[in-house]
């Protein structure tokens, strides 16, 4: 049995070389380790928020190149649409406007009664497609003189007009929808110059007689 000696009291044992000295500055770095992760946590997290605040605008700029390019398409389709429109009006306006003088010379032939037989039934049918194409006639006697449909081709006064009117259709007016591809040539008449003046005048000169006739004062 081992006996201990009294006053004395047992140390750990150190590695040769080393002092206690020496265990204390691992005891510290062991410490600095433990807290060194979640420095690192922080920084990564603070990266991440910048990569997705990066993505999150590189998003919103490819979102408004995306509807930008959509718009313009769209309306590049309602260009093309209308623009394809557009010629198919001019082509079928200078189509039907080549069909004129053949209709003018049905219209001439139906008038002396010359539109009979068979030439009655192929000039019906030329009508009724240009009908379908949107050829509209338009021009009657005794309407109102429009500058912006008719043309004149012979002027005169009457005394049974009140204003400028289409005494006669020379040759009737063509449009295709609001568009018109020829005026209608008219012959015009105007009121009587100094009609209303002279009418004016008699009333005046009947007034004295009038008041005469009516007991009216008399001179003397």
């Amino acid at each position: 049995m081992t006996e201990e000696t009294p006053g004395f009291e047992e140390k750990p044992d150190v590695p040769s070389g080393a002092t206690s000295d020496d265990a204390e500055p691992k005891a510290a770095s062991s410490s600095e380790e433990g807290a060194a992760p979640a420095g690192d946590a922080n920084t990564e997290n603070a990266g991440l928020v910048a990569q997705l605040d990066q993505v999150r605008t590189a998003l919103g700029e490819r979102t408004a190149d995306l509807q930008r390019l959509q718009a313009e398409y769209q309306n590049y389709r309602r260009r093309v649409e209308r623009d394809r429109v557009a010629v198919k009006e001019i082509a079928i306006a200078n189509l039907l406007t080549e069909l004129l003088p053949v209709l003018d010379d049905i219209g001439r032939a139906r008038e002396h009664g010359e539109l009979l037989g068979g030439f009655k039934s192929v000039a019906e049918s030329l009508e009724t497609v240009a009908a379908k194409m949107g050829l509209q006639q338009f021009g009657k006697e005794g309407e109102p003189f429009d500058p912006t449909i008719h043309e004149a081709l012979m002027h005169s006064y009457a005394p049974d007009v009140t204003e400028t009117t289409c005494v006669a259709i020379l040759q009737p007016g063509y449009r295709i929808g609001e568009r018109t591809i020829r005026p209608a040539r008219v012959a015009v008449a105007e009121p009587q110059p100094g009609a209303q003046t002279v009418k004016a005048e008699g009333a005046d000169e009947g007034t004295p007689a009038d008041d005469k006739e009516n007991g009216g004062p008399e001179e003397g």
